[in-house]
């Protein structure tokens, strides 16, 4: 394990030509293996050290120019992984970071977890010992992409609740689309409408731009029944182009699910479309089930008895997700990230995926794999039953008018994922 890969494997990409990473591995070996690695990606100046503080020594001697990734054990001498980390996140010294480890995979874990919390720590991923190309460069491509998830804060300050009226008002609010693929055909199934505000001068803003303020306020009905209105819409224009009958999922609010009033001025938007209600899935979240458990199980069954679909949404990182899940009329297991990325890799994961997918399977409802971003998780969740799948690996959240253009262009390659050619 002292030699790099292959030196026939061409994976040199350009945006990396220049770029200065910062090695940390206390085995010489190790190091020098990884330094191997990153030489084949074409990095330009790669640096060393042999624990966290002398990363720590040669960072600072940089005065201040960033680095652009650090690449560190998790069990060194001196100062460990897990303490470089923190302080790369506190004294900003690094724009993109990789963890690696031979250890217990759950500490890792740990990491990534840190990341998920507090995005400042530049955290592409981690990676279990021995380190291979391909899933190195895999986590590479990840530097830079952050845009449309970054906080509120780097585009400026939080929007007030009169800008968000005027921006109602104005229609500047739109949904994107992201698919939902049949894991065993590699057809698409059907779409989740993700908000975007598409504000005049800061561009297309994700909802973390939007939502907190609008949640807990009249404003957020409005805002709902505007996207959903122009989801039915959609909806009935794809239908006369010729496209396939796809579902459609939307969010749903804790204050939207809680309310009764609310829900009678979404069915009659509903009804007076012409859409069918079984072609519309009501995405909700364990939270928002627990908000006003009476008034929310109330709701929830007249959406079903009207030939809705409902979704628990983010399953598995609620306190009771099992509980809600079983006494609810769900039709649908949306299956969180945090259990989806990396369960090729993670054995824990893996135990809890398994587990969410058998308990979909037996309860008969259909069982969605959230935050696909690997070939390896795809095929993992196609052997172990799930029956659609939602990602990057499939293809980001897109304006309407796109996703014809997507349905061709990807036909082939989303067949070959699912095996059937």
């Amino acid at each position: 394990m002292s030699t790099p890969p292959p030196a026939h494997i061409d994976v040199a990409a350009p945006q990396w030509a220049g770029r200065r990473v910062l090695v940390v591995e206390d085995s010489v070996v190790q190091r020098g293996y990884l330094v191997g690695l990153l030489r084949q990606l074409g990095f330009g100046e790669i640096m060393e050290a042999g624990d966290g503080n002398e990363a720590l020594r040669v960072l600072e001697n940089l005065q201040g120019d960033p680095m652009f990734l650090v690449l560190t054990d998790l069990e060194m001498p001196g100062m460990d992984g897990i303490e470089l980390t923190c302080q790369l996140r506190d004294r900003h010294l690094t724009e993109n970071l990789i963890v690696v480890s031979a250890r217990d995979p759950r500490l890792l874990e740990i990491i990534e977890s840190m990341g998920c919390e507090d995005a400042s720590i530049g955290l592409l991923g981690t990676l279990l010992k021995p380190v291979q190309l391909a899933p190195l460069t895999q986590l590479l491509t990840r530097a830079g992409r952050g845009c449309s998830a970054a906080p509120a804060a780097s585009q400026g300050v939080p929007a007030t609740l009169d800008e968000l009226a005027q921006a109602l008002e104005r229609n500047e609010f739109l949904p994107y689309f992201q698919p939902k693929v049949a894991m065993h055909s590699g057809q698409l199934k059907g779409v989740e409408a993700l908000a975007r505000w598409t504000h005049p001068q800061r561009g297309v803003l994700a909802p973390p731009h939007f939502i907190d303020a609008l949640e807990g306020t009249p404003l957020m009905a409005e805002f709902t029944l505007a996207i959903v209105g122009q989801v039915l819409r959609r909806m009935l224009g794809w239908t006369e182009a010729g496209l396939p009958p796809l579902t459609v999922s939307v969010n749903l609010s804790a204050d939207n699910l809680s309310d009764r009033s609310f829900i009678d001025r979404l069915t009659a938007l509903v009804m007076d479309s012409g859409v069918a209600p079984a072609a519309l899935i009501w995405e909700v979240t364990e939270t928002s089930v627990m908000r006003q458990l009476s008034q929310s199980l109330t709701n929830m069954g007249r959406l079903r008895l009207m030939g809705f679909g409902l979704a628990m949404d983010d399953f598995g990182i609620g306190y009771s997700s099992m509980q809600q899940f079983a006494r609810c009329p769900f039709t649908e297991l949306k299956i969180d990230r945090a259990f989806v990325n990396g369960a090729s890799q993670w054995p824990n994961r893996h135990v809890v995926l398994k587990s969410a997918l058998e308990l979909g399977q037996r309860l008969g409802v259909a069982t969605v794999a959230e935050g696909v971003e690997t070939v390896e998780d795809w095929k993992l969740l196609r052997d172990l039953g799930c029956d659609l799948a939602q990602g990057y690996l499939l293809a980001r959240p897109m304006p309407a008018e796109d996703l014809v253009a997507w349905i061709r262009q990807d036909r082939r390659r989303l067949r070959t994922l699912a095996g059937v050619e």
